[in-house]
């Protein structure tokens, strides 16, 4: 099973702050979370300060780093399948997500240790500009290589 994943961080360097992540699987089901306390808003780019902080959603999706961990451990193992993390942007989304996802020595049992490149893929269409949002732009990206997407809110 392919998930389509996509992050926000403070900025383009190698001093990135994850902000906020989303996975969307290829059947639909999905994951968003913001992160309260790994960055703050001095740690931005001024595009993350104009662009990307006014889209965040906030209230139950807004959660610490320690809950929002649990969370996405949670729903990957919800899969009962080997999961493939798909992302057009490997070298800051993957790491950003290895960063969530793995801890204390603890990686996911059904997740592949690394990524595949979107931009390596043949895409089924050519989809639409991404908006900025972790979220929104997973759900743009898994729409370019899947069929049929159906959405879940």
């Amino acid at each position: 099973m392919r998930l389509f994943l996509d992050c926000e961080f403070t900025r383009l360097s190698a001093a990135a702050k994850l902000i906020s992540l989303a996975l969307v699987a290829e059947d639909g089901r999905e994951f968003y979370v913001e992160l309260l306390d790994s960055w703050r808003e001095e740690d931005c780019s001024d595009f993350v300060v104009e662009v990307v902080l006014p889209q965040l959603w906030g209230g139950s999706n807004a959660q610490p780093i320690i809950k929002a961990r649990s969370a996405l451990f949670d729903f990957l193992a919800s899969f009962d399948e080997v999961l493939e993390i798909v992302t057009d942007a490997p070298q800051y989304d993957w790491e950003l997500f290895i960063e969530l996802v793995y801890d204390d020595g603890k990686w996911p049992r059904n997740v592949r240790n690394y990524p595949t490149d979107a931009t390596t893929l043949d895409a089924t269409s050519d989809g639409v500009p991404l908006p900025h949002h972790a979220l929104l732009d997973a759900r743009i990206i898994a729409s370019m290589f899947t069929e049929s997407n159906p959405k879940k809110g």
